[in-house]
């Protein structure tokens, strides 16, 4: 839920880049349409219900089959152009992956906007960082994008088991997620936000240090940066993610997901709940991921 709305408000946010202006439209529009962030986490959570677990050719196609229903949800040109690669040289989702970037694969944010089911289902796997690597190399193959959404599932799956009611451990939180990245990339940029929230650096200031880009080590930690700003209010958290210009949508989805994670659905302003588009089709996702679980 807190990841879907952000993803909704955040794509808003582009079209209305000042927060009074956003908060006034949000009151009057009847429905929150959510991107191709938001449609691909349901797939990531319809292919874990189904198979189980991850299973990456059954993730692939549910991916490819979902876009092939809606393909104007937004989709930037990786995930398309791996499903094509796969329908026409018969190959393998991770493997067409790969081939993107002259062999490196995307290090984009796609995989980290929609690891939030990762996050839920596998909150105290040993191996939560292969299975989120698993879930995103099937678009995202590079070692950068791999380790963004596995650093973002972490930041989910920790938080979800936190007491909002107690003190929150900011420095465990952050040691945390630092002792987690893989690559040079995301632990220096998760080291960089905990510093700049040691020492007060204000949001728009964050920002521009942190990056706001397509690129997952330049966006993800801003989500991170302005959870941990914001930890007691989920909305203030989502402006601070998305009114400071870049990739807004996701960011929004990003920190949405950690937010909702830690605050539960009950703080989640109601009149927003009911406007977000297919609710009841998200909520009986997230029952039936813990159905799974519990049953596994």
């Amino acid at each position: 839920m807190g990841s879907a709305l952000g993803d909704a408000i955040g794509q808003l946010a582009f079209s209305y880049p000042q927060k009074d202006s956003l908060v006034s439209v949000l009151s009057r529009l009847p429905e929150f349409r959510y991107t191709d962030d938001t449609a691909m986490s349901i797939g990531l959570a319809e292919s874990i219900i189904k198979a189980g677990g991850i299973d990456e050719q059954d993730l692939g196609r549910t991916f490819a089959d979902n876009f092939a229903r809606e393909p104007w949800r937004g989709y930037a040109s990786g995930p398309p152009t791996v499903f094509s690669i796969v329908e026409r040289r018969g190959i393998g989702y991770r493997d067409a992956a790969k081939s993107l970037f002259g062999g490196q694969g995307s290090l984009g944010n796609g995989a980290a906007m929609r690891i939030v089911p990762v996050g839920l289902f596998f909150y105290d796997s040993k191996d939560m960082h292969e299975q989120a690597r698993a879930s995103a190399r099937v678009t995202h193959a590079h070692p950068v994008g791999t380790d963004g959404a596995a650093v973002q599932a972490y930041a989910v799956s920790q938080v979800v088991r936190m007491d909002p009611h107690k003190d929150f451990p900011f420095e465990a939180f952050m040691d945390t997620l630092i002792g987690f990245a893989k690559t040079s990339e995301m632990r220096g940029k998760m080291e960089l936000v905990r510093k700049l929230l040691d020492e007060d650096v204000q949001p728009e200031a964050a920002a521009q240090r942190i990056g706001r880009s397509v690129a997952v080590h330049e966006s993800m930690p801003f989500a991170v940066y302005s959870f941990v700003r914001y930890v007691l209010s989920f909305e203030d958290c989502l402006f601070c993610a998305i009114m400071n210009g870049g990739d807004r949508d996701t960011l929004g989805a990003m920190a949405g997901a950690i937010s909702g994670a830690y605050l539960g659905i009950d703080v989640i302003p109601q009149d927003w709940q009911r406007k977000l588009e297919n609710l009841s089709v998200i909520k009986n996702l997230a029952s039936a991921l813990a159905d799974v679980r519990t049953s596994a």
